[in-house]
């Protein structure tokens, strides 16, 4: 991480993290300040990858707001509690997705946060002591820069947790889709075969209207239009392969 020194009540500054998860402060601070717009409500149009990668996102936002906001900056210290507050409510819905997904995929998210080896405690561990740090800055409290600089050390293991996620979702994701493509695959080939049916049929009316002459004429026009009907179901699931294979070499 790019150093920022934090600076201490005897003068002295302690360092930065190392430049693997750098973000430097940005030339204007207002920048920091969640834009109108972007609530919770907006996550139900995000992918779970998409919302578990913007959580990385997220924790140097936060970090970033709690050091200027530490500065004193009122600005900072209501962008801070905002982000804190989207940061806690996404991980409460990746975490739940777990409930939602079926047995497999859901036993792939329990385990990345609860297993032997799972990151949840360590993505809670990082909010609380988000949320800690802004409470002794809001206190004007002296323990603010010790604060400070764990929340700071503790900025790589968080987004090596989130990374860890993030990695989860999209391997359920994927798993998602190529399900949804063998089933899709089979409801093409179930209304192909329906539609050869139905090509059958209409060739065998068309026939029986032709021996009956006169009195077969309305019937051949039913015919024909089962007939027009099935080239377009042909049609629509030739349309339905190709998006399909295309989907699959794009997963």
């Amino acid at each position: 991480m790019a150093a920022f020194p934090i600076s201490t009540r005897n003068g002295m500054a302690t360092s930065s993290t190392p430049a693997s998860t750098s973000f430097s402060p940005p030339s204007s601070t207002l920048s920091l300040a969640p834009k109108a717009g972007s609530s919770a409500g907006r996550d139900s149009e995000m992918s779970l990858v998409n919302l578990a990668a913007r959580q990385r996102m997220l924790s140097q936002r936060m970090v970033l707001q709690t050091v200027l906001a530490a500065r004193g900056s009122d600005l900072h210290m209501k962008a801070a509690r905002s982000s804190l507050a989207l940061f806690t409510d996404s991980q409460a819905r990746l975490v739940d997705t777990a409930g939602h997904l079926d047995a497999a995929n859901g036993d792939i998210i329990r385990k990345t946060y609860h297993g032997p080896n799972g990151v949840g405690a360590t993505i809670d561990a990082f909010a609380q002591q988000v949320g800690t740090t802004l409470d002794l800055a809001e206190r004007h409290s002296p323990r603010v820069e010790d604060a400070l600089a764990r929340l700071v050390e503790s900025t790589d293991s968080a987004l090596e947790a989130l990374n860890t996620a993030t990695t989860a979702f999209d391997q359920v994701g994927k798993a998602k889709s190529e399900t949804l493509m063998k089933e899709l695959a089979g409801i093409v080939a179930s209304i192909q075969t329906v539609a050869r049916e139905a090509k059958v049929v209409s060739f065998n009316a068309q026939v029986m209207a032709a021996r009956a002459g006169q009195h077969g004429r309305e019937f051949a026009v039913v015919a024909n239009v089962l007939s027009g009907i099935t080239n377009e179901i042909d049609g629509l699931s030739l349309q339905a392969v190709s998006l399909a294979g295309r989907s699959r070499g794009a997963a």
